[in-house]
């Protein structure tokens, strides 16, 4: 039984953005016009200073995926000698340049090359091969594993001084002096937007919850590729609005919202409709995810008088490249904040990253906080790692395992 889910009125100036963002990037090509492929993690506001058109492969490829393209471009790149246990992302993605085809014709070719590993280590190689393929220059980011909870000050020290390496290869690549008033002024706007998303992740503690995580997979894509514009915080100051409307009216994302639930990893984007169909006709939300939230990270140190070192200790965190004592105490803080009655937990095939220690995590929060989770194995792009049959015996297993808890309660 299908239930009809009221669709956020942002989606449709959601999609008017991006398609800009696309069009406005591809009409740019072989006009002078420079362009950069960062990734995700990476810190964009020094291209945005600098005139430097940012573009995002992980994007582009979940684009692909969404649009059910990205088996036959994973196929194209398997082909060409690449194997199938690597990122599904970047099989796309190089699927995508090996056969010129994507939902948007491919990624106009880069001037520069801009990878932090602060998302996963298949970044650095994927970079390399990026490299070898446009020869162009590449920046590679480190950012120290931080294994223990506390973000360490050397790290953050070491990622300051390859920021300021960073700036010298933009000077080379533009031919002119690097813009730090510009900067700050990006900086102050990527703020801004990374406050609003902030904000609009809290909200979603209001019970009903007035959006869902598989709508804020959706809506995370300004936040990612337009941090530090204009256009950014407008947009979020016009979601921040339609969702606190939804709260004041009392519109569910979830209508007879029952159980409200976690999700961590990235989202399964060629069955993200259907799996927020399935939870739906279970009265179950998904009301916050650990991946979107990794977008309005906020780092310890917040220095005034060096506001690189405070930039430097933001890019060096994020959920993802912590430890598992950290991933526990955010997941806890979250199913507190929340009120949630358990996670999903994507142990996605394609970021190792990512799903290691899930299984222990899911242990910790069942034996430390009675807190139960659900594990699928999948795949974010892959559709070959997935059977609807076996998904959907689970999730009905896990809901009526919460049922039942309910029940006894």
């Amino acid at each position: 039984m299908s239930i009809e889910l009221p669709r956020l009125k942002s989606y449709s100036r959601m999609k008017e953005i991006m398609t800009m963002y696309y069009m406005g990037a591809k009409m740019g090509e072989g006009g002078g016009q420079k362009m950069a492929w960062i990734t995700s993690g990476a810190p964009v506001e020094f291209l945005y200073a600098a005139d430097i058109t940012p573009l995002y492969p992980e994007n582009h490829a979940a684009m692909c995926g969404a649009t059910k393209m990205a088996d036959t471009l994973c196929a194209a790149a398997e082909d060409a000698g690449f194997s199938r246990d690597l990122c599904s992302y970047m099989r796309t993605d190089l699927g995508a340049i090996i056969t010129g085809t994507s939902p948007i014709g491919g990624l106009p070719k880069p001037d520069l090359l801009v990878c932090c590993n602060n998302i996963c280590g298949t970044v650095t190689k994927w970079y390399q091969e990026l490299q070898r393929r446009f020869d162009v220059p590449l920046v590679f980011i480190d950012a120290p594993y931080q294994y223990e909870a506390e973000d360490s000050s050397h790290a953050v020290a070491y990622m300051k001084e390859q920021l300021r390496d960073y700036i010298g290869i933009i000077e080379t690549v533009t031919g002119k002096p690097f813009d730090y008033d510009r900067f700050n002024e990006v900086v102050d706007l990527s703020e801004k937007a990374a406050t609003l998303w902030r904000d609009i992740q809290a909200m979603l503690a209001h019970k009903p919850a007035p959006m869902n995580s598989f709508d804020t997979f959706i809506h995370l894509a300004p936040i990612v590729t337009l941090r530090g514009t204009p256009i950014c915080v407008e947009y979020y100051e016009g979601l921040k609005a339609e969702v606190q409307e939804r709260i004041d009216t009392g519109i569910a994302a979830i209508p007879g919202e029952r159980f409200r639930l976690g999700w961590d990893n990235l989202a399964i984007w060629f069955r993200i409709n259907q799996l927020s169909q399935k939870f739906a006709e279970r009265h179950a939300a998904l009301v916050v995810s650990t991946y979107p939230e990794s977008f309005c990270y906020r780092g310890p140190i917040d220095d005034p008088n060096d506001r690189l070192l405070s930039y430097a200790s933001t890019y060096i965190g994020g959920y993802i490249n912590h430890g598992l004592d950290y991933r526990e105490k955010e997941l806890a803080h979250m199913a507190e904040k929340f009120s949630l009655d358990g996670f999903v937990m994507h142990s996605n095939r394609s970021c190792r990253a990512y799903s290691f220690g899930q299984y222990e995590l899911a242990h910790r929060l069942e034996n430390n906080y009675g807190i139960p989770s659900l594990m699928l194995e999948a795949d974010m792009n892959d559709t070959r790692n997935w059977s609807d049959e076996q998904v959907n015996t689970r999730i009905d297993a896990f809901i009526e395992t919460l049922e039942s808890r309910a029940g006894a309660a």
